[in-house]
């Protein structure tokens, strides 16, 4: 809490700086001290130890001095620099008060997974925004939804993938590791877009309109679509303030795939400080500079099954590098995908891991995470629309009913879930 306060005072302090210069040179110069100030603290909370330990080797240093991770401090970090940044640019104004900024900068359904909120977003409903009952009905479907994507889909299919990706290297089969692989490849998804969609509904809850953040990322028909589409707020933040600063696509070929493949090295260490985190950033470095290359206009004239088969491996390939541990537990994990691997003794099934239950919303999650549901449901709607299409005097009635009973329904759910204290993993504490 502590920091997080200093942390308000000190981008306050300087996007006023910024802001109230004499001249361009030493608004410069305060919005780098500012940044430099931010990145530091990033620095020396989460990254002190990897510098420590894996980059310098320095093993006979007392890993009691290693700070702790503080909750959310890379969303937090990242809002602080858009700020300063929009205030540079004059596309936000400084915040009217220390309070306005300390409510941006901790509004705590976002503070600490995101999605990642400008300050231009929020400032005006920071001073004055409208709360009324459509927006707290639409909060309440939102949240519903992100807290069953969480607790019922994203926690079951945790129950498979975290024991897999936790046995003995020696004890996998090609088939586990590919049901490790798939089930957090729905877990990380479904974990990531029901916390943001609770946060989204949160906030409409209070009069905020935070931006959408995932959308289908794994319909994508390459890696370049999946960066639209997943983490839609971190994609934006690194193309605004990293990409086109560094130059973007701009001044040639050459340094747009320097670009593209700096800024996500620097997206995988954002996620975490470890060399897995690394590869991954480098790995989906690598593929979009060959989609931009060649691999784009190869993938064009493939048909759509085939593209789709493509980038949806890629994706999963890439969860491994994320998920695991080690540098050897991601060379085993491949190796075991293509049948590469002798496996010695008898290795664990995969009932071992899944019952029906975690079967069934892994089913739940495969269809959850295309728009065959939501187009479904869309017609269910549309249905019953048409239904009561001659008592349009009682549909506003009759869509309040019926969300609120679809929301008791689903928080009812999930509190027995809770209650009765199922898995549920945090998978954010290295975030």
């Amino acid at each position: 809490m502590l920091l997080l306060f200093a942390s308000v005072m000190v981008n306050f302090i300087c996007g006023r700086l910024v802001s109230t210069a004499e001249d361009q040179a030493h608004s410069r110069n305060w919005l780098s001290f500012g940044i430099t100030v931010n990145l530091l603290l990033l620095f020396y909370f989460k990254y002190f130890g990897f510098f420590v330990f894996d980059l310098v080797g320095l093993d006979s240093f007392n890993p009691d001095l290693v700070p702790h991770l503080p909750l959310g401090i890379s969303f937090f970090t990242f809002q602080s620099i858009s700020y300063l940044i929009d205030v540079y640019r004059q596309h936000a104004t400084p915040a009217h008060s220390v309070w306005d900024l300390a409510l941006y900068i901790m509004l705590f359904p976002q503070l600490i997974a995101g999605p990642i909120v400008r300050y231009s977003t929020v400032a005006r409903q920071i001073r004055r925004r409208t709360l009324h009952l459509n927006y707290v009905r639409h909060g309440l479907l939102f949240f519903s939804v992100g807290l069953a994507q969480k607790v019922l889909i994203a926690n079951n299919v945790a129950i498979v993938a975290d024991p897999i990706f936790d046995l003995p290297l020696d004890s996998l089969s090609t088939t586990l590791v590919w049901a490790g692989s798939l089930a957090y490849t729905l877990q990380i998804y479904f974990d990531f877009a029901g916390y943001s969609n609770m946060a989204i509904g949160l906030g409409l809850c209070m009069g905020f309109k935070f931006p959408r953040n995932f959308n289908y990322p794994y319909i994508s028909q390459s890696i370049t679509e999946f960066w639209r589409r997943w983490h839609m707020s971190l994609s934006s933040w690194f193309r605004d303030y990293l990409y086109i600063p560094l130059g973007g696509n701009r001044r040639g070929a050459f340094e747009t795939y320097r670009n593209l493949f700096t800024v996500f090295v620097l997206c995988g260490l954002w996620h975490g400080a470890a060399w897995t985190f690394l590869w991954w950033g480098i790995y989906h470095g690598l593929l979009l500079v060959l989609e931009r290359i060649w691999l784009g206009r190869l993938l064009a004239y493939v048909p759509r099954l085939i593209r789709h088969t493509y980038a949806l491996s890629a994706i999963i390939v890439g969860w491994v590098l994320f998920r695991a541990e080690s540098v050897d537990q991601i060379q085993v994990f491949l190796m075991h995908m293509v049948g590469v691997g002798v496996v010695d003794g008898r290795e664990p099934g995969l009932r071992e891991f899944a019952g029906n239950q975690q079967l069934f919303f892994a089913l739940v999650g495969i269809l959850g995470s295309t728009p065959l549901l939501r187009r479904a449901f869309g017609r269910f709607i549309t249905d019953r629309q048409l239904l009561f299409r001659r008592h349009q005097h009682n549909d506003g009635m009759l869509h309040n009913v019926l969300d609120a009973s679809f929301v008791i329904v689903l928080l009812g759910i999930c509190s027995i879930y809770i209650a009765a204290g199922t898995y549920n993993p945090f998978i954010y504490f290295r975030f």
